[in-house]
Parts: C-alpha cells; sequence; structure tokens
C-alpha cells in the first residue's frame, strides 16, 4: 500500500534521511524508534511535504509522488491520503475542539460545513469527548488536546495515520489515555507510523519496528526480534539507555 524508494533529505550540509527505502502493507503498524536527531520526525514529515524531499518517490495508494517534481496538485493528494497527530498537538487556539476537526475536514477535503460538524461530533464521541465539543484548547488538559489531534486525524479517514511521539509533551497522568486511544484506532487495523520512545507501547501496538541511526534504517522487524535480540550494536547500545 505504501512505497519509499530513495526518500533523501538534507538541511544544509546535513543529510537527515539517505536514500530511505520502505513498504508498508495495508493495515499494518509500524513504529519508528532511535536516537533524537536521527532522522524519524523528518521521515513522517517528508510523507506529506510538510518537509520537502530532494530526492526519492513516495507512493501512498493510488497516490505517487516524484519529490523532485512534485507540484501543488500532488502535494495536496498526498495530504489528503495521509494524516498527522503531531506532538504539540498544533490545535486552533481561537477554535474549539469540534471546529479544530471540523478544519481539516472543510479545507482539505472540501466537505460541507454540515456533514463536517456532524463528523466532528461522532469522532469526539469517539475519543471520549463529546462533552467538550465547544471547549477551546486553553480549557483542555494536555492528554485532551492530544486526543483532540488524534480525532481530527481519525475524522480524515486517510490510508495512513502518522504520530510524531504524540506522548512527548504530555504530563505523565494524561499519557496512559492518549496510548489507550491509539490502541483503539490500532484494533480497526489503521495503517499507522508511529514515531515513539514509549518502548512497551512500541513492543504491545506494532507489527514492525525500524531502528533508525543517521538518516537510514538500521534494523527493520517485529518487536520481539528489534527489542529482545538486537543485532546492530547501536540498537543494542540505544535499548540500553531507554530501558
Amino acid at each position: 500500500m505504501i512505497r519509499i524508494r530513495g526518500l533523501t533529505k538534507r538541511f544544509g550540509d546535513t543529510t537527515v534521511l539517505d536514500a530511505i527505502d520502505l513498504d508498508i502493507e495495508a493495515g499494518e503498524r509500524v513504529v519508528v524508534i532511535g536516537p533524537s536527531g536521527t532522522g524519524k520526525s523528518t521521515l513522517l514529515r517528508c510523507l506529506n511535504f510538510l518537509d520537502r524531499p530532494e530526492a526519492g518517490s513516495i507512493a501512498i495508494g493510488d497516490v505517487e509522488v516524484d519529490a523532485a517534481r512534485a507540484s501543488k496538485k500532488d502535494i495536496l493528494a498526498l495530504r489528503r491520503a495521509t494524516s498527522f497527530v503531531f506532538q504539540n498537538y498544533a490545535l486552533f487556539a481561537n477554535k474549539t475542539a469540534k471546529e479544530n476537526i471540523m478544519e481539516a475536514l472543510v479545507i482539505v477535503q472540501g466537505q460541507p460545513r454540515q456533514q463536517a460538524e456532524q463528523r466532528a461530533l461522532d469522532v469526539l464521541a469517539e475519543t471520549g469527548l463529546a462533552e467538550k465539543a465547544d471547549s477551546y484548547p486553553a480549557a483542555l488538559s494536555g492528554g485532551q488536546q492530544q486526543r483532540v489531534g488524534i480525532g481530527r486525524a481519525m475524522a480524515i479517514g486517510a490510508d495512513l495515520m502518522m504520530f510524531d511521539e504524540p506522548t512527548s509533551a504530555l504530563d505523565p497522568e494524561w499519557v496512559g489515555e492518549v496510548l489507550d486511544l491509539m490502541r483503539r484506532v490500532a484494533e480497526r487495523r489503521q495503517t499507522m507510523l508511529i514515531v515513539t520512545h514509549e518502548m512497551q507501547f512500541a513492543r504491545e501496538i506494532a507489527d514492525r519496528i525500524l531502528f533508525m541511526e543517521g538518516g537510514r534504517i538500521v534494523e527493520d522487524g517485529p518487536p520481539a526480534q528489534i527489542l529482545d535480540a538486537p543485532r546492530d550494536a547501536r540498537l543494542k547500545q540505544f535499548l540500553r539507555r531507554v530501558a
């Protein structure tokens, strides 16, 4: 379902993604781990051109884009095929929980506002936030804000949901409720690409775990192999630090 070939991203003289190749099947849950600064978040951001890659190709469902020649139309098609959950929530402060979910449906997908509003209310009920529909982000806890962010990604119904360290900005007391919601999303066999440092969560939810180092995928395998029987010395060192 998802095919990435030669994906390359540089910031100045620094190569952040070094010709990444990756295939993800429909319904597969793939978790990306690795030290900070190894290209994990950049990989996600390049898949919908929040960061523009210099080279490579991206195919998600029926959408295929050559990074070097991608037009605005190509980029919009990719963004319609993906949804993104940010580590810092990325909610509009001047819009309610309901309106934050509606915005993506109206602007990216072109849904009528009445239809988008009903979908937003349905999603808020699914995330346990029905009573917060008219609340602004400032009146929500960090965990509730992130659940709105996940609800926004759910509402789009994208082929691929991407999560960029969704619990890293949360107080410990709110981490569990966000991970529980992600588990419920995963149970639907939603295709997911997740960057996280929550190793136990990765073990529970992942079909595969990727270990990134130096802008490359160094190891790729099922959780038991990656977490219990790592082969690469860099992965072994990383796991000792996060254990």
